[in-house]
């Protein structure tokens, strides 16, 4: 494990080396050309990749991605520091600051009880920092560039602070089977407008359902995108160990779903 003065030295390596790159003499013509914006989608894919890692349980693969995404925070505190907002320092400093004042229980004397308690009073103070950023509204401060069923739960939280929400999840299969039925109206009326909407709404309540039954409705389309993956290509290796090897386009459908239902039984 490396000391704490080897972590401040290659920091500070990755921070003069941001600074080389970003040198309009000498430095690297890609990376002077950048800003925030065209930046942006990096960082989202990087912090994606990091979480990719996470979920096939590749501690190497993490290792590297978590670089990538520290790289990625150089990256923009170097472009603030040319601009004279803020450099690396000001937004450790900003983060350390924030967690020590959301963590009294632990920088202060204020008792927390358990988890829960904690979950409350971190709310608490993050709605006090909100009301002192002139941010008034529930809704306030949701980041636009959340992926939408995450931000969708997200609003759904916030909303459900001032009651707007169902008591159970009864109540949301209610709703989630009114939406199937606003979905066929909309498209037995051949009304795309009214579809999108309709199935926007029906999406939106999935996310209510799952956020219900406790479930992170991001984690749970991420894990049925890897079965579907994992059983197309069992669908696929099925029809290449065939003698005539057919193509699946042409192929009838009670084989295809003979096939399909072979590899779900399968454990996939």
């Amino acid at each position: 494990m490396p000391k704490a003065e080897d972590s401040a030295a290659a920091l500070q390596r990755l921070l003069d080396i941001m600074r080389r790159l970003r040198d309009p003499d000498g430095g690297c013509p890609w990376d002077c050309a950048q800003d925030f914006r065209s930046i942006a989608p990096f960082t989202l894919e990087e912090a994606y990749e990091v979480v990719d890692a996470i979920e096939r349980e590749r501690p190497d693969e993490l290792c590297d991605e978590l670089g990538d995404l520290l790289f990625q925070v150089v990256f923009h505190a170097r472009m603030a520091e040319e601009r004279g907002w803020f450099g690396f320092a000001e937004v450790a400093a900003a983060i350390g600051n924030k967690l020590e004042r959301r963590h009294p229980h632990v920088f202060g004397d204020v008792e927390i009880a358990d988890a829960e308690a904690q979950t409350l009073a971190w709310e608490v103070h993050k709605r006090a920092e909100r009301v002192q950023q002139g941010r008034h509204g529930v809704l306030d401060g949701v980041p636009l560039a959340l992926p939408a069923l995450t931000r969708a739960a997200k609003l759904q939280r916030r909303a459900a602070r001032i009651g707007l929400d169902w008591p159970d999840h009864q109540g949301v299969l209610a709703k989630l089977h009114e939406e199937i039925a606003e979905v066929e109206a909309a498209r037995t009326a051949d009304d795309q407008a009214a579809l999108s909407a309709e199935i926007g709404d029906l999406l939106f309540t999935c996310v209510n359902l799952a956020r219900h039954l406790d479930v992170d409705p991001e984690g749970a389309l991420r894990a049925a995108n890897a079965r579907f993956e994992a059983r197309v290509g069992h669908v696929e290796a099925s029809l290449a160990a065939t003698a005539a090897a057919p193509d699946p386009r042409i192929l009838d459908a009670e084989t295809l779903d003979r096939l399909w239902t072979a590899a779900k039984q399968t454990g996939l």
